[in-house]
């Protein structure tokens, strides 16, 4: 699913307008990116919860030519699926 396809069904089940479900789209996702960059951790009970992990320096490989580069630390976003989703995906029934 796109986020288009996001914001058609938003629009679609709660009888909005699509530019009204767009910003409700756009301001889930800003929100859940600042609080990523302040470094909060946000749990959406039965979903899941995202969190920053943090990568240290490390020295890596160019791929092309072989050289040996300094590869900076980095924060890297992570989705835990929450135990209500991940029941629902394996569900058999």
């Amino acid at each position: 699913m796109t986020k288009a396809e996001l914001v058609d069904e938003v629009a679609r089940t709660t009888q909005l307008t699509k530019k009204h479900a767009e910003i409700i789209v756009n301001t889930v996702f800003d929100s859940i990116v600042q609080s990523l960059r302040d470094g909060e951790k946000i749990e959406l009970r039965g979903f899941g919860s995202f969190r920053i992990r943090r990568r240290g320096a490390r020295i890596g490989r160019n791929p092309k030519t072989g050289d040996k580069v300094e590869v900076p630390p980095k924060r890297i976003p992570y989705f835990k699926p929450g135990k209500e989703l991940r029941e629902l995906l394996n569900d058999q029934g």
